[in-house]
């Protein structure tokens, strides 16, 4: 992927997070969606029209899972459609991505990255589970994972990239930070199925019966 498109990624994935929140205006981070999917439709194809190898066009190819994605939050978001179909279409998302990772890993050799694609392919498959499913109790603990991977997976290796040094981060590093992100999401989604402790009636909310 693009360094410069995995960069705003970040910045995209962030803001997304912070929706998942409450923090964010759904509208304001439509405008920003299209803005980052407009990129991320462009980059690939560019990549894909200077392509001379198929390991090139494949390399490009995932990339339009991103920006399709942002594409359709954008849309989404600033014209209020129900977020059902995209949560459908980023479990197909997450299996492509799975792929993508397995074939990182298996053809190129290059484990760092294919880690990089199987956590947004748990992060899309945690999308599909609160949007298309309805495990609204998963939303909170869906924000947390969103903008921790959003520095983990994207504005760090974006900007290691840039530096030319991704050639130096290891296996472990790179799991190290998956292993966060899913104790940040399970520190959270246990948190948010917890019971909330009884809290007892102060004398204005007791309420007294009165005989007829």
């Amino acid at each position: 992927m693009s360094a410069v498109g995995l960069l705003f990624v970040g910045a995209v994935l962030f803001v997304n997070g912070l929706l998942f929140l409450g923090k964010v205006d759904p509208k304001s981070a439509g405008v920003f969606n299209l803005f980052v999917g407009a990129l991320q439709t462009a980059i690939p194809f560019w990549l894909i029209s200077r392509a001379t190898t198929p390991d090139e066009i494949l390399g490009a190819a995932g990339i339009f899972l991103f920006g399709f994605t942002y594409l359709y939050v954008g849309i989404g978001n600033l014209k209020g459609y129900d977020a059902n179909g995209l949560g459908w279409y980023s479990l197909w998302v997450a299996v492509v991505a799975t792929g993508f990772g397995v074939v990182n890993i298996v053809r190129f050799d290059d484990t760092p990255s294919g880690l990089l694609w199987l956590q947004w392919a748990v992060l899309w498959s945690v999308f599909w589970v609160v949007l298309a499913l309805g495990v609204t109790r998963l939303t909170a603990a869906a924000g947390w994972l969103t903008i921790v991977q959003s520095v983990t997976t994207c504005t760090v290796p974006g900007f290691i990239i840039l530096l030319g040094e991704w050639d130096r981060v290891t296996t472990g590093q790179v799991l190290a930070s998956a292993v966060a992100g899913l104790a940040v999401f399970a520190a959270v989604a246990v948190r948010r199925a917890a019971p909330e402790p009884a809290v007892p009636a102060t004398p204005a909310e007791v309420r007294i019966p009165v005989s007829a």
